[in-house]
């Protein structure tokens, strides 16, 4: 099999075209061309004008040899790698069980992983299954009624189920951990394009099923799933050595699970927890991370910007942006998970604080685009004092927009004409905002330190120079966005991927502070469970 990139097509192609133009490049004839399949889609849309297709292609041919001896010079033609996935280890028949903290996306794949290894792994998750956590998160959208312990952050599949689905990412994989998170997604349901496209998405509802058959495959390779079964601490020994090992876990109802093997595959949500490690002394750090608030403006401007009369096409769906601002006070100002033709939702977890998010359906039909506006922000500059400096910090500005919104979970919302001449807004445009359980106007100066607000307001400006009404006068700023990543790293050895001063407890994932996103967190997943599995082998 040889793979060829960089193919580029009209937007409008036909598959005849594609085949036509595999056989010019690879200089063959019909007849010596078996199959072809494509292995990536990206669409080049920085001509308005000329909208192309960029196709990488895996491709079938007789006397493959000598066709890649002829096109020896052609550096966009060569053997298509493997990708398959291959097991690490295997268990033995009498082999313990590792205990997955956590049904993210971290925690899935790590469970699912060790599971297909033959590993049994027991799960626990303080929330409820996904459908039940649907309910209650409907709860706080609808009626502003809010379960702590069930929500848009904790619960079956984690914060990424209320999200856009995106399941790209920029981080290296050299082992094609990726390959191996979305062919899993495919066996649970999701559409085989997400293989192929080169920004896929799957969206809520579908995520919801998805989540829920991988739950299914694990159960049926003899793990075990606990739900409303919270961890409050953790149960440390000391070896010969004198090193610190994990020995089990202790739930919220005293109920004590003892493993030696324990995943953290906590969200960056869960500050109890981050409490409670560090409280026992676990190894943990204090991070970088944003904050900002999210931007609301009618898709069909994002589309014409981005795709000119080609707007609306089949194969280009709703257009995305991401934009960055480098501000005059030193402050980094960014677009942060853009949700195109989606909603912007509540998403605490904790009573008495407001924060947003973005989230998309696979359709993303929605009247509006959304996306974070977000500043960064680090422990040394912005929040010194210890490790959980950054955590404090959200609390402080997530309680201020509650108070701000009017103390309903109604977030404080401010036109962006009003915001940058620094005047309260008392009354909306054209543009409706979507969060529920709503928005009230006023002014968001009090949401965040001044020298964010300075960024963004002068990052607004910057934007439309960009995109081509971004900073128009009834565009919609919601606040707050704050939990853009975790505020903490829980540190770990980056060979053994265990805990620095914890043996046996394996840190993962976006809570752990070495992910951010679906994708890269269930990247981590697996790598954690293969050193884990490793690990236990290296000790019966």
């Amino acid at each position: 099999m040889l793979r060829l990139t960089e193919l580029k097509l009209p937007l409008d192609h036909t598959q005849s075209d594609l085949k036509a133009a595999v056989l010019k490049r690879m200089r063959i004839a019909a007849q010596d061309l078996i199959d072809f399949t494509v292995f990536r889609r990206a669409t080049d849309a920085r001509k308005k004008s000329n909208i192309t297709l960029t196709y990488t292609l895996d491709i079938d041919v007789r006397n493959e040899g000598a066709v890649l001896a002829r096109l020896t010079r052609d550096r966009n033609i060569s053997r298509t790698p493997d990708l398959r996935y291959r097991f690490v280890a295997r268990a033995p028949e009498q082999s313990s069980r590792p205990i997955i903290i956590g049904t993210g996306p971290c925690g899935l794949l790590a469970a699912l992983t060790l599971a297909q290894m033959g590993f049994r792994p027991i799960i626990l998750e303080r929330g409820k299954v996904v459908r039940e956590r649907t309910k209650d998160t409907w709860g706080l959208w609808r009626r502003s009624v809010l379960n702590p312990e069930s929500n848009v952050q904790f619960g079956e599949g984690g914060a990424g189920t209320f999200s856009d689905g995106k399941l790209y990412s920029q981080i290296k994989d050299p082992h094609h951990y990726g390959r191996k998170v979305l062919s899993e997604f495919v066996a649970a349901g999701a559409p085989s394009e997400i293989l192929y496209v080169a920004k896929p998405h799957i969206g809520t509802f579908r995520l919801v099923t998805i989540v829920e058959e991988i739950r299914a495959t694990i159960e049926k390779l003899g793990g075990e799933y606990r739900f409303q079964s919270k961890v409050v601490d953790l149960a440390i020994g000391r070896q010969q050595d004198g090193a610190r090992r994990i020995e089990g876990i202790v739930l919220h109802d005293g109920t004590h699970v003892q493993s030696d093997h324990v995943v953290l595959a906590i969200g960056h949500s869960a500050r109890d927890t981050f409490q409670m490690l560090w409280d026992r002394g676990v190894a943990i750090e204090a991070k970088p991370f944003s904050i900002g608030v999210r931007i609301e403006h009618p898709q069909s401007i994002i589309d014409r910007c981005r795709y000119g009369d080609r707007a609306g096409h089949p194969l280009l769906g709703a257009a995305d942006y991401k934009l960055i601002h480098h501000a005059s006070n030193g402050r980094s100002v960014y677009s942060f998970c853009m949700c195109p033709g989606g909603t912007v939702v509540a998403a605490t977890s904790e009573t008495g604080r407001v924060v947003t998010n973005g989230m998309s359906q696979y359709s993303r039909n929605e009247r509006n685009a959304n996306a974070g506006i977000v500043v960064g922000i680090n422990p040394e500059q912005d929040f010194p004092g210890g490790p959980l400096a950054g955590v404090e910090l959200q609390e402080r500005l997530e309680s201020q927009a509650y108070e701000l919104g009017g103390r309903d979970y109604c977030a404080p919302g401010q036109l962006v004409g009003d915001f940058i001449r620094r005047t309260p807004s008392t009354a909306l445009g054209d543009v409706e905002p979507s969060y529920k359980p709503g928005v009230r106007l006023g002014d968001l100066t009090r949401t965040l330190p001044d020298y964010a607000i300075a960024a963004i307001r002068e990052a607004l400006p910057a934007f439309g120079r960009q995109i081509r009404g971004f900073d128009r006068a009834d565009a919609v700023l919601t606040g707050v966005e704050t939990r853009t990543s975790s505020p903490v790293r829980i540190t770990r050895d980056p060979d053994t991927l265990q805990s620095l001063n914890v043996r046996g407890l394996y840190p993962a994932g976006e809570g752990a502070g070495y992910a951010g996103g679906i994708l890269s967190a269930g990247v981590d997943g697996i790598k954690v469970a293969e050193a884990l599995a490793q690990s236990m082998l290296a000790e019966q």
